[in-house]
């Protein structure tokens, strides 16, 4: 049997991970706390220097530039195994320290709705609380602003509208089978065919101010009509909370709007519907703020998306290929198709090796990292995942990834997809869990027609 290789760096995740939950971590001072985390770092042979920090996620030091940049670690079980403690250690900013409450966060799963469609018995409570939305009382109906008022036919309810959007803005990655449930269950309220194609649906993130909107509009009619409009979205999200990839953002969403059924006043003092996101936001515990990076800092959120990406293209590894390289490529050729002129907009979040990477790619038609880019809509053979799991998570890491730098640029998504993500796709066309025949699909012929 072969003896299993020690890995640095899943040892020195585990040992601050248990050192920061105790209890006692919280009053160490800062320059104790740093002190501790200095004898905590880790060198590779490439002489870069490793920090298990603040969100609970890995940190690069730059020996150029002096700084820590969030960075997945290095993938090659060669390369972790041959980390040394750093000596000597580069200082430790005291923003870099970790807490209780970056250790309590999880992130969830970076899978998209293809492959693995959402469980039937969660589209089935949710189906439950559609029924009951779609026969609201006729005051429910019409809503008139935000950017939901724009999906529907002008006689759907605000509660069916709460639905959607909470599913929307909970969604890690929102690229859906063209079959699957949960969006079919809609086909009969929606004003117009969802974008996509007849394999996915590429939809576009939904802000939290399409909620506030929502919400700020029903208060303007009595306090009764937005407890009800906050009620669905909290049954919604406390549905949606069994699936990862629903789930960080569900739970946010919970602390933000539960507050509001005991206390509809809460938000009285808000007026508009920023002042509401604001005042939502505020309510969020520390432990679920990792959930809100989209809303507080979209240059911050697209560097935790492309950590993300890096790590479902681990694979790539057992090809001698090094997943940030890759991951900078993908970034490149998705740009490159849909918006070059914002490229400009992207160097200052990205750290000095991908920004290298991305650039190269970007600028050099001869570049070897061009070789990562799709050719005839399918992905080299190398960045074919080797399982559905694999393929699923790199399909929702690379479209969030994609869906962040839009929002950076202010560049709008494409309706059907990113290259690099619809060239995913073709490696789960045949691996999909299309509904079984005995699940009713509420207006399905409808939405799969763009």
């Amino acid at each position: 049997m072969a003896a299993v290789q020690w890995d640095p760096f899943e040892a020195i995740e585990r040992d601050v991970r248990a050192m920061v939950a105790d209890p006692r971590w919280a009053d160490v001072p800062a320059p104790t706390q740093a002190q501790a985390m200095a004898a905590r770092l880790l060198r590779t042979p490439d002489g870069a220097c490793w920090l298990f920090g603040t969100h609970a996620r890995w940190h690069r030091h730059d020996a150029q530039d002096g700084l820590w940049h969030l960075s997945a670690p290095p993938a090659a079980p060669r390369v972790r195994a041959a980390a040394t403690p750093a000596h000597p250690a580069p200082p430790v900013p005291q923003e870099l320290l970790p807490s209780a409450a970056d250790l309590a966060f999880d992130r969830g799963s970076t899978q998209a709705f293809v492959g693995p469609d959402v469980p039937r018995d969660m589209t089935e409570r949710l189906r439950a609380l559609l029924d009951v939305a779609g026969a609201a009382r006729e005051e429910e109906a019409p809503f008139s602003t935000g950017p939901l008022r724009e999906v529907f036919h002008p006689d759907v309810t605000a509660p069916v509208a709460a639905m959607w959007g909470t599913i929307m803005w909970c969604a890690y990655a929102p690229a859906f089978d063209g079959n699957e449930v949960l969006l079919s269950m809609f086909g009969e309220f929606l004003s117009r065919p969802l974008p996509g194609d007849d394999w996915v649906r590429w939809l576009p993130p939904m802000p939290l101010s399409a909620l506030t909107a929502l919400y700020i509009e029903r208060l303007a009619r009595g306090a009764g009509a937005a407890v009800r409009v906050a009620g669905q979205l909290a049954g919604t999200a406390r549905v949606l909370l069994a699936d990862p990839r629903f789930a960080p953002r569900a739970a946010a969403l919970l602390a933000m709007v539960e507050p509001l059924r005991a206390r509809p006043w809460l938000d009285h003092p808000a007026g508009d519907a920023e002042a509401a996101r604001r005042a939502w936001l505020a309510r969020c515990p520390p432990h679920l703020g990792g959930a809100l990076e989209a809303e507080s800092s979209p240059g911050r959120h697209l560097r935790h998306m492309l950590y993300d990406l890096v790590e479902a293209l681990s694979f790539v590894e057992v090809h001698g290929a090094d997943p940030r390289a890759v991951a900078a490529s993908l970034l490149a050729a998705d740009v490159q198709a849909v918006a070059p002129g914002v490229a400009p907009q992207l160097y200052p979040w990205l750290d000095p090796e991908l920004r290298r990477a991305f650039h190269a790619a970007l600028t050099d038609p001869g570049h070897p990292l061009r070789g990562c880019w799709p050719r005839d809509g399918e992905p080299p053979a190398p960045l074919r995942p080797p399982d559905r799991a694999s393929a699923a998570a790199l399909l929702g890491a690379g479209y969030a990834a994609g869906l962040a730098w839009c929002r950076v640029t202010g560049t709008a998504p494409p309706p059907r997809g990113f290259p690099t993500s619809s060239a995913t796709v073709t490696c789960l066309i045949h691996e999909r869990d299309d509904p079984a025949p005995s699940v009713p699909a509420t207006s399905a012929e409808w939405i799969r027609h763009s």
